[in-house]
């Protein structure tokens, strides 16, 4: 299983002081050296971590995989197809929530997503979908044409108690198994963390695993290729 690892969150420590450091792209390389199959990044309409220049020089010097995920609007599609990272994950976006909180509504949005998703294939981009963990809205990422759809596991990360988080667990995998089903690439994440990612790891549909604050969070103490290598370790004992 593939290894994303999200530098979101170096940049808002940087941000918060409109300073130079830390800088994510340093943090990405470190990610790399630890382990890391491939690095996210999360560039906002409003900048509020990721900066244009961070995904430009990004993409000139990471040496596995650049997933860039963005919001569905010309702005982003421009940028995409100028920067062209070796994939694009199409998230829902508002201004006012911290992080992002929900799935696109895939059903509710398909005349909207499918121009968007033929322009980025067209232009030679995988198109990945962020999704909740719904048959539907995987069979409607299918239909408009996404390489693959990474399912949405908030629910699962924030379940209170035991029956919540297996409920949770199970909608993740049958949307998964469905989404592999269809012959989509099928990855997941949001939420996931050093004591939550094991029950996701044993999904045998998944390719790959967006992890970011957890990981932030971790290197903070202990440094970035550290925190990546115990990561890309609990990944390994699938």
């Amino acid at each position: 299983m593939r290894l994303g690892v999200n530098v979101d969150h170096v940049a808002t420590v940087r941000q918060a002081r409109r300073a130079n450091e830390p800088d994510p792209v340093r943090a990405a390389l470190l990610a790399e050296l630890g382990g890391a199959d491939g690095i996210t990044v999360h560039l906002r309409a409003d900048r509020r971590h990721i900066q244009d220049r961070d995904v430009e020089i990004l993409r000139r010097v990471v040496a596995t995989r650049l997933n860039v995920e963005m919001a569905a609007t010309q702005e982003m599609l421009r940028i995409a197809l100028t920067v062209k990272p070796d994939q694009v994950t199409l998230v829902p976006e508002r201004r006012e929530e911290v992080t992002t909180e929900g799935g696109l509504d895939v059903v509710l949005n398909s005349a909207q997503l499918r121009p968007v998703i033929r322009t980025l294939r067209d232009g030679g981009l995988h198109v990945s979908l962020f999704v909740d963990p719904d048959l539907e809205q995987v069979k409607e990422s299918y239909k408009i044409d996404a390489h693959a759809v990474e399912i949405n596991t908030a629910a699962y990360a924030d379940a209170q108690d035991a029956r919540g988080r297996e409920a949770a667990l199970r909608k993740v995998a049958d949307a998964a198994r469905h989404g592999r089903k269809l012959g989509l690439g099928v990855h997941a994440g949001h939420g996931l963390s050093y004591s939550n990612v094991h029950a996701i790891v044993a999904l045998p549909e998944l390719e790959e695993l967006n992890i970011g604050h957890s990981i932030v969070a971790r290197a903070v103490l202990v440094g970035m290729e550290r925190a990546v290598r115990e990561m890309a370790e609990l990944l390994r004992r699938r």
